[in-house]
């Protein structure tokens, strides 16, 4: 954090000059709660990182608007909020799909139950849901010498 609002106001001065080390203090100092406030939005650190590093390239774009008396630290805050939830309102839209094959000898329950698991964990740790149940796709499985392709939608 700056020693003082004056810090920085000087760095804010200074980057719109064009100096490297005040715009490099800005990212310093604001970088770790830009990349909290995209992450609490979006549940992804690979997101969370772009979006955090989007929101201070359009910030450094915009400084000649900025208006000096005001903190930046909220400024940017506003920005990399924006953008984190217009990236999960687009992945809200996008039909996002797990695709699982299997074969009519493989179509038994524990065989079905063990792809979905599959599924499920990278499902989680990319913070969705799939929109089947193992139950749903055993009613559907194949015959022997079939396959079966399963499209999971992602919640």
């Amino acid at each position: 954090m700056p020693r003082s609002g004056r810090d920085e106001r000087a760095w804010v001065r200074g980057a719109q000059a064009g100096s490297a080390s005040d715009l490099e203090a800005l990212f310093r100092t604001h970088w770790a709660p830009a990349y909290r406030a995209a992450y609490l939005v979006v549940h992804d650190a690979a997101a969370a990182e772009d979006i955090a590093q989007e929101a201070f390239l359009a910030a450094v774009r915009a400084l000649d608007r900025f208006d000096r008396r005001r903190p930046f630290g909220p400024w940017l805050h506003r920005i990399v909020v924006n953008r984190a939830i217009d990236w999960a309102r687009a992945r809200a839209l996008r039909a996002e799909v797990a695709f699982v094959e299997i074969s009519g000898e493989q179509c038994q329950f524990p065989q079905i139950l063990g792809a979905y698991e599959s599924v499920y964990r990278w499902a989680k740790e990319h913070g969705r849901e799939p929109g089947a149940s193992p139950r749903e796709i055993y009613l559907t499985a194949p015959g022997p010498g079939e396959r079966l392709e399963i499209a999971l939608p992602l919640r």
